[in-house]
């Protein structure tokens, strides 16, 4: 990297957040939740040709909505570099997590609003954000003499659903997507202004888990005391699910695994994730074990009647949502197995069990030692003064990376981003840091130009 490229990048890049917070705002306000249960297929429709139309401004080339098999549409392009430069695909996802309780937010979910030095609204850091991080990095390097290597941009529409539709379809067209390095822009920096890599990412499988007793509800006054109440069959089974510390329990699943590198101070995690004064955290060993190295159970919902509006009824049928999280080494579709088996064998009282799964993928694990992280290191010295770059574990899943890792084995493959713990992503108020997408743009801009410089000798 030339010596003066550093603050004549920082100067482009500090000059485009403007803009960059404009189309953010743009971005934000499509409600492009990929679940047509809830959200109009056609806020995400609109998204993908906000993004096609963002790249074809930037000169990419062969632009195209592709319609993957989960009925959603990832948005590819491709920019031509020098002669005989490395190709980096450069990802992101549009799609979002649904709001919640949208009287829960202090501002409108989609609306991008400034306030206490943040901007807040749905998908800000995950991982609308991270697309407008891309623009900027490549927007900065064409000012300054262009963009120093071929660059592929893939825009996911389903990443948060788990319906694996950019998987299959990349698997069925494994030539669109290759390249010699892929920088995933769907994690974060450990805290605000500590550079960081993810170097690992928890699988997941989801299931459906289905109870039931009886052919219809039943007076619990009349019934109640006999009747096989399937609901409390549900919480039964549910609960076996964990040990009397919470440590997640499935028969057959490995738990003890520990985490070397760098640690999660419990009283930080506790501050992060708002843990209410006197309640314990969950689990054994130290949270990095916990939330990065061992699996996770999570009971994302149950249909059961609300409080208000309850009758008096003994259930004949209740309905969980169930996550387990897997670390790496484990494989997604044995743990799937597992747990299906775990679920059908603790049904109290003969209760009918059924168990669908709904989503699944695969955990995974970069190689560290490769020379794409040496010239993300340089960047990251340079873009955050005084700080080195730092590895670390990610709870979360990103199933298209172990599809690229198949695909191309020869690829390093990188992730960085903008869901440090302030953002609260999946959670109410999500947010991403200006200083963090400025300083993470830089990052990436100069990360390329120090890739072309390594790739080439």
């Amino acid at each position: 990297m030339e010596p003066t490229a550093l603050p004549a990048l920082a100067e482009s890049i500090a000059s485009l957040m403007p803009r960059a917070r404009t189309e953010l705002a743009e971005l934000v306000a499509f409600r492009s939740v990929a679940d047509p249960a809830q959200f109009p297929k056609s806020e995400c429709e609109a998204a993908a040709s906000w993004v096609a139309e963002a790249l074809r401004t930037e000169g990419f080339q062969d632009v195209a909505l592709l319609d993957t098999p989960d009925g959603t549409q990832s948005v590819y392009g491709h920019l031509p570099g020098p002669q005989g430069a490395p190709t980096v695909l450069l990802y992101a996802h549009y799609d979002v997590q649904p709001p919640l309780d949208e009287n829960a937010w202090h501002s409108p979910p989609f609306t991008l609003t400034e306030r206490d030095g943040r901007w807040y609204g749905r998908g800000a850091a995950d991982c609308k954000g991270g697309l407008i991080m891309h623009l900027t990095a490549l927007r900065a390097l064409k000012e300054r003499g262009g963009v120093p290597v071929n660059v592929k941009v893939i825009a996911e529409g389903s990443e948060e659903q788990g319906t694996g539709g950019l998987e299959r379809y990349a698997e069925a067209h494994p030539e669109l997507l290759a390249a010699d390095t892929i920088v995933i822009g769907d994690t974060g920096n450990f805290r605000v202004g500590l550079p960081t890599v993810t170097a690992t990412l928890r699988g997941m499988t989801l299931v459906r888990l289905q109870v039931d007793t009886l052919e219809g509800n039943l007076h619990s006054g009349q019934f109640g005391g006999a009747a096989p109440d399937a609901l409390a069959a549900l919480i039964r089974i549910l609960d076996s699910l964990r040990a009397e510390d919470g440590s997640t329990t499935v028969d057959g699943l490995t738990s003890d695994a520990g985490w070397e590198g760098l640690q999660y101070p419990e009283e930080d995690f506790r501050r992060d994730a708002k843990v209410l004064d006197g309640v314990e955290l969950t689990g054994s060993g130290t949270v990095a074990d916990r939330i990065w190295a061992r699996p996770a159970v999570t009971v994302l919902g149950i249909d059961c009647p609300p409080v208000v509006g309850a009758t008096p009824s003994v259930q004949a049928s209740a309905r969980a949502l169930v996550s387990l999280r897997v670390p790496p080494g484990t494989d997604a579709g044995d743990a799937a197995k597992l747990l299906s088996a775990h679920l059908e064998s603790r049904a109290p009282w003969g209760a009918r069990v059924t168990v669908d799964e709904a989503g699944q993928g695969q955990p995974f694990r970069a190689d560290t030692s490769s020379p794409a992280y040496t010239a993300m290191a340089e960047a990251m010295r340079a873009a955050y003064p005084g700080e080195e770059m730092q590895t670390a574990g990610q709870g979360g899943s990103i199933p298209l990376c172990n599809t690229l890792a198949s695909l191309y084995p020869e690829a390093e493959i990188l992730l960085i981003g903008l869901s440090e713990p302030d953002a609260q992503i999946h959670a109410v108020n999500e947010s991403v840091s200006p200083e963090e997408l400025e300083r993470l743009s830089l990052t990436e801009a100069l990360f390329l130009l120090n890739y072309r410089a390594s790739a080439t000798g």
